[in-house]
């Protein structure tokens, strides 16, 4: 399906629904399955990442009920030790499973789809490995698919974060139960998912200690609880993005700073770029200058920053963002490519893009099957007459409402 964006009109003021965060929601859930008893988990995202992380778990014997945004829990020990669970293309569920069934007494066999079988799960397996984990490649080494069987015990292990954080946060997720973890950290990656999930533990009743570049995790017990998701800020960002370049004032309902997430800190980029920024509420000056920012911690928000600094007054200049190579997509290079489709001017660096203000025009944008593409380059659309996203549908990974809300907008305003 491809989407057809309209310009909107300058001005004017709207409010918008956006899903749970995927990032929280994920980590409850696996949170909730480790603890003893129910839990009642609200406004939970019910993406297709979201339903194939509940799915792998209901492979491991757990009960997860559903309705609307609303998922019961009953936790407790792993109960299958053998089992095949199919992870599709959802990151979280990925190297968070992984982690936890490599730590395991069981033996488990894992796959994924074509995109996720081509992003990096070598650091972790290595990690793992390191424990006492068997890990049997399937295909290609350090990739899906793999069969695993589990240490069966914690202990002290390395782990290189350059490519995911979400290497780090599984195994501390995983460490209370397989007998506790001390997690030395190497490589350069932004740490504000890390210190989600770290947050989160503790709300379970786990306490994560860090000193320098090691994590340390007593053995211990989750406690269920009830636990209210978080608004999706990833996906609030684009409609924070688009006020800053129509001039309007868009609200992002339930949307409370501070967060747990750090894409929280796109809100401060905005407002260093000349948007107004008030709590869950953003509005376009007219003004948009260029900035330079490092967005290792946030890098989820690199498309968005790219995809509107051609309307700046100056270049942008965005650094740390050398693993969203990896990602869904070469996001670095999909950025730079789709960009000049449309008349911009990117630089592209190993880790960096450099983006000059240029007079876009329409076009049709590739989204190589990466939703934060799709989602991220209609806001060009929403300015530039003649913008067409192709394989819109691909949205449906995080926030299959996407286009429906952005169409909505224009009889808001």
């Amino acid at each position: 399906m491809n989407y057809r964006c309209r310009v909107l009109p300058q001005g004017g003021e709207a409010r918008v629904r956006v899903p749970g965060s995927k990032s929280i929601t994920n980590r409850a859930l696996l949170l909730s399955v480790l603890a003893e008893g129910e839990s009642v988990l609200s406004g939970v995202q019910s993406s297709a990442d979201a339903a194939v992380f509940a799915d792998c778990v209901r492979s491991l014997g757990y009960d997860v009920e559903a309705e609307g945004d609303v998922c019961r829990v009953r936790g407790g020990a792993i109960r299958k030790s053998e089992a095949s669970l199919y992870v599709g293309s959802a990151g979280t569920a990925a190297r968070f499973l992984t982690a936890l069934l490599g730590l395991s007494k069981g033996v488990y066999t894992l796959d994924a789809s074509e995109q996720m079988r081509r992003r990096p799960m070598q650091p972790l397996l290595d990690g793992l490995a390191s424990l006492g984990a068997k890990v049997e490649y399937l295909g290609e080494a350090g990739h899906f698919p793999f069969r695993i069987r589990g240490a069966g015990q914690g202990g002290e292990v390395t782990v290189d974060v350059g490519k995911s954080s979400q290497f780090l946060s599984g195994l501390l997720i995983a460490a209370p139960v397989c007998g506790g973890l001390t997690v030395h950290v190497q490589g350069s990656h932004g740490m504000a998912y890390v210190q989600m999930t770290a947050d989160m533990m503790r709300e379970f009743g786990v306490t994560v200690r860090r000193e320098g570049n090691t994590f340390f995790v007593p053995a211990g017990k989750y406690r269920p609880r009830a636990y209210r998701v978080e608004p999706d800020l990833s996906a609030a960002c684009y409609f924070y993005a688009l006020a800053a370049i129509t001039g309007k004032q868009i609200e992002v309902e339930g949307v409370e700073l501070p967060s747990l997430q750090g894409d929280a800190a796109f809100l401060s980029v905005l407002k260093e770029m000349g948007a107004e920024v008030n709590g869950g509420r953003v509005r376009g000056t007219g003004i948009l200058h260029g900035v330079t920012v490092d967005m290792s911690a946030f890098s989820d928000q690199a498309i968005t920053l790219a995809a509107i600094a051609s309307f700046a007054d100056s270049p942008t200049l965005i650094t740390g963002i050398g693993h969203i190579r990896l990602q869904e997509s070469d996001r670095l290079h999909a950025i730079a490519t789709e960009l000049a489709r449309l008349g911009g001017k990117a630089e592209e660096g190993q880790d960096y893009l450099r983006i000059y203000p240029a007079a876009l025009h329409g076009g049709t944008v590739r989204t190589y099957d990466d939703h934060r593409m799709a989602m991220g380059f209609s806001l060009i659309g929403c300015r530039v007459d003649g913008v067409t996203i192709e394989h819109a549908e691909c949205c449906a990974k995080t926030f299959a409402e996407y286009f429906d809300v952005l169409s909505a907008l224009s009889e808001q305003t």
